[in-house]
């Protein structure tokens, strides 16, 4: 029970990684909230943890707002902040439509900023923890997704950033990045035919989990490659 009490919000929280996040959470104790606009997904979920499901578009800066309202509402305040909404499609750089890339960064850059900003206003008087999901691809040539590797390199500067932030105001707030290699989820199985090698949804969460804990009470600011080095060999870059 190493998160006995504990609120907890993962985005994106009713399939793949939110969905093991949610899971594993709960099972150390969390009161968990599953956001997602997979409406359907969500309900069951949450009612399979005992939790509370909102529709969410992480985009959406008055969905944030009616968001955090209700988790304020029914539990009291917030502990844990899982960023962790997305999505991928594959275009190189060269056939990547300047709308598929705006997309791209509101799901991921724009959505994290918002899920930032209203956890630091939630959390700046009782403490708690923000976990932004960025990707290996953040730090690593990937030329079959560059405008989800750019959104998620900015996820991983504005974790910097927000960590700096909270510490010099003195917030007892931490905020760390994941960075998961290939890993073995229903969006990564879209985009990736070759599953061999991949790592799976719980070794992911594992690190959500210690991040979320208060067994990294003095981590902040880093982030965290789940991948095995496994992108690494052969010399692929």
């Amino acid at each position: 029970m190493r998160l006995k009490d504990k609120v907890a919000l993962i985005t994106g929280g009713a399939s793949g990684l939110g969905q093991m996040d949610a899971e594993l959470l709960a099972a150390e104790g969390a009161r968990v909230v599953i956001t997602d606009i997979d409406d359907k997904a969500g309900q069951i979920l949450a009612s399979t943890l005992n939790g509370l499901f909102l529709h969410h578009d992480v985009t959406s800066e008055s969905d944030w707002q009616r968001v955090m309202n209700a988790v304020t509402e029914h539990y009291g305040g917030l502990d844990i902040l899982v960023n962790n909404a997305g999505i991928v499609q594959v275009a190189d750089i060269e056939s990547t439509s300047l709308e598929l890339y705006q997309r791209m960064n509101a799901v991921h850059n724009d959505g994290t900023f918002l899920g930032c900003r209203y956890a630091i206003e939630a959390m700046r008087e009782r403490g708690g923890s923000i976990i932004n999901m960025s990707s290996l691809t953040a730090i690593r040539g990937y030329p079959l997704v560059p405008s989800y590797a750019a959104a998620k390199g900015a996820v991983l500067a504005l974790t910097h950033t927000v960590a700096v932030h909270c510490r010099q105001k003195g917030y007892p707030i931490r905020c760390n990045a994941v960075l998961p290699g290939p890993i073995a989820t229903p969006l990564a199985l879209t985009v990736i035919e070759d599953a061999s090698g991949m790592g799976q949804p719980e070794d992911v969460a594992q690190m959500v989990l210690f991040l979320a804990s208060d067994e990294s009470k003095h981590v902040s600011g880093a982030q965290f490659v789940i991948d095995n080095a496994g992108s690494m060999v052969g010399g692929e870059a």
